[in-house]
C-alpha cells in the first residue's frame, strides 16, 4: 500500500495495530477522520488519551474504573452477599447486559492455563479468598467460560475456599462446551445466570461427561 502522505501512513499503521483491523479498514478510518471537523477529531483523540492515562482498576473487584472503587462495588443497591467470578471486563459487560444479576463481581484477569504459563499467582484468586472470608459474601457464582481451562479454574477456586461457609454455584450449561462467554447471546446467558447450579452438581456432571 503506497501513501502520498507520511502522516496518513503513520496513522494507518497505528490503527492497523488494533485487533481485527487490517490496513484497508485502517485506511477507511483515517480517511473518515480527515472528513471530520478538527474539533471532532480532537475530542476523539482526547477521549482515548484521557481513558488510557486516567483509568484505574477497582481495588475490590479489579474491574476498570474511573475511581478507586468502581460504580458497581460502591452501589448500595447491589447485593453484597453475591460475587460473580468472571475472567475479564468483557464478561462483566456480558452479564450486566442480561439484566438478571444484581450482585458484585470479581475479575480473575484470566483463567488457569499451565501451557501458557498462567498459574494461580498470575490471577486475582488470593483477593477473591480475602473478600469471601472477610465480607458478607454468601455465594460465589462461577461464571467462567465452559472450557477445560475454565473448569480447571472453577475446581481450583472451589478447593481454595472449601474452608469458608460460602455457597459455590456455577452458571447453567446453557452455553456450549468450548465456547467463550463473551460470544454467548444475551438470552442464553440470562438463562444460565438464572438457572445456576450448586458446585456439587457441576462436579458430578463434569465427571459423567
Amino acid at each position: 500500500m503506497v501513501f502520498s502522505s507520511k502522516l496518513i501512513e503513520d496513522a494507518v499503521n497505528e490503527f492497523s495495530k488494533l485487533p481485527g483491523i487490517g490496513k484497508k479498514t485502517a485506511l477507511r478510518m483515517v480517511l473518515h477522520l480527515l472528513k471530520l471537523e478538527k474539533e471532532n477529531v480532537h475530542a476523539f483523540t482526547k477521549a482515548i488519551s484521557d481513558m488510557r492515562d486516567s483509568i484505574v482498576f477497582c481495588k475490590q473487584c479489579h474491574n476498570v474504573s474511573d475511581t478507586l472503587l468502581c460504580d458497581i462495588c460502591s452501589n448500595p443497591a447491589r447485593d453484597k452477599t453475591q460475587i460473580c467470578v468472571v475472567e475479564s471486563i468483557r464478561d462483566v459487560i456480558a452479564v450486566e447486559s442480561t439484566g438478571q444479576y444484581n450482585g458484585l463481581y470479581h475479575l480473575l484477569g484470566g483463567i488457569l492455563s499451565p501451557l501458557d504459563g498462567i498459574g494461580p499467582d498470575q490471577l486475582n484468586i488470593s483477593t477473591l479468598y480475602h473478600r469471601a472470608k472477610n465480607n458478607d459474601t454468601q455465594e460465589l457464582i462461577m461464571a467462567l467460560s465452559p472450557t477445560i481451562e475454565g473448569d480447571t479454574t472453577v475446581y481450583y477456586i472451589a478447593k481454595q475456599v472449601a474452608d469458608l461457609p460460602v455457597k459455590i454455584t456455577t452458571i447453567a450449561r446453557g452455553i456450549s462446551f468450548g465456547g467463550e462467554l463473551e460470544y454467548a447471546d444475551e438470552m442464553t446467558l440470562a438463562r444460565s445466570i438464572a438457572k445456576r447450579l450448586p458446585i456439587d452438581n457441576y462436579v458430578t456432571l463434569g465427571k459423567n461427561s
